[in-house]
């Protein structure tokens, strides 16, 4: 995108001082972000503005709707409790027309906030304590939401983490057969299905807030979406709230986990390289429950391995929906790529389903100290 179209679109926001530069950022799959450079009386104020991918995000209104809820409760909960919050949550730039979305002529979405500086998001797992930080992070984010009523907000992404619903869409692709693959993978489909009930595991317990709460979900706690202070290694800020919906908090644990702890890549073709890691699922576990103390309840706490193996089985029977319906999501590199995301997924689940109980006594270890 030019310079002048990102100039044009900036003179909507109200930044401090003149632009003074531009610079592209490439690290998101999903938002054309770029960093701008203001100064004012001789200092630097630096800004990142986005443009949303309104494919992904097909009613921007509503989920700038949902950032502004979030970002404003936490920053008004970091400042009852005497904390700074200009480091801790995203500060969002209104544009002119009052609003914290500005909608060009094209029909684009954009939206701005301050840049945080002196803060590193790492891309890989350098050590447990930067998993525990992380799982710190992640847990501070859902302790200082959890008294916002979580049904306020807009499903940004309809059914999401509705595993019972895409259940339903898996069973729909094997009927169906749209690529005439069903015939090649009738054993990975018998797996899915001799598994149905993690489908309903979850969704059912949320609809008895008894049971599991509804709480803000991020839905998307990769490590890089943590800002960690560069001086002192802690966890500071949650950053792309693009998918923060109402949910369970074993969704944000689970998928973390998953991610984290697994020793292979997503779309590993081996699975023999596949093992979960105990010592980093205890990091981020240690982190994501202290953080949350008093605010999670017990059951919530008791169940986060579940969390693990619901969003485990989802994601691998999304890849195998997606194989069979003829590659129609997720980009592929490859003509069998999605197979070997499912099968990697599911080669996890197993191991995870090897050491469930283990992670299970290892929680309630936890909550006797």
């Amino acid at each position: 995108m030019d310079q002048n179209t990102i100039k044009a679109v900036a003179a909507h926001f109200a930044f401090c001082g003149t632009l003074a530069n531009i610079k592209e950022l490439t690290a998101g799959n999903i938002n054309v972000t770029y960093r701008l450079t203001y100064t004012k009386d001789g200092l630097p104020h630096q800004y990142i503005i986005q443009r949303i991918n309104t494919a992904a995000f097909k009613d921007p209104v509503s989920l700038m709707d949902n950032v502004g809820k979030v970002t404003g409760h936490i920053r008004a909960s970091y400042q009852d409790d005497g904390i700074n919050p200009d480091r801790r949550v995203l500060t969002f730039v209104p544009c002119d027309n009052g609003t914290l979305l500005y909608q060009d002529a094209e029909g684009g979405a954009w939206r701005a906030y301050h840049y945080v500086d002196g803060v590193t998001a790492y891309d890989q797992i350098e050590s447990a304590d930067l998993f525990r930080e992380a799982g710190r992070g992640f847990g501070e984010f859902q302790t200082r939401l959890a008294d916002f009523p979580a049904a306020e907000l807009v499903e940004t992404i309809p059914g999401f983490h509705n595993t019972a619903w895409r259940f339903g869409v898996f069973l729909k692709a094997v009927e169906e057969d749209a690529a005439g693959r069903v015939a090649d993978v009738e054993k990975d489909i018998e797996f899915f299905k001799e598994r149905e009930a993690l489908a309903h595991a979850i969704v059912s317990k949320l609809n008895d807030s008894d049971l599991l709460p509804l709480r803000v979900t991020h839905n998307d706690t990769k490590l890089n979406n943590v800002l960690i202070d560069n001086e002192t290694g802690k966890a500071l800020c949650v950053i792309d709230l693009d998918t923060v919906m109402p949910g369970s908090s074993l969704y944000d644990y689970g998928d973390a986990v998953r991610y984290g702890a697994c020793t292979a890549a997503e779309d590993e073709p081996d699975t023999s390289k596949i093992d979960f890691d105990m010592t980093l699922f205890k990091a981020f576990t240690d982190g994501f429950v202290s953080a949350t103390a008093g605010h999670l309840t017990d059951t919530e706490i008791r169940l986060l391995p579940l969390g693990i193996k619901v969003i485990t089985y989802e994601l691998a029977m999304r890849f195998m929906t997606d194989y069979l319906n003829g590659d129609v999501y997720f980009k592929i590199k490859y003509a069998e790529h999605n197979l070997v995301r499912a099968r990697s997924q599911m080669r996890l689940l197993e191991v995870v389903e090897e050491k469930y109980g283990e992670m299970c006594d290892y929680i309630e270890k936890m909550m006797e100290r």
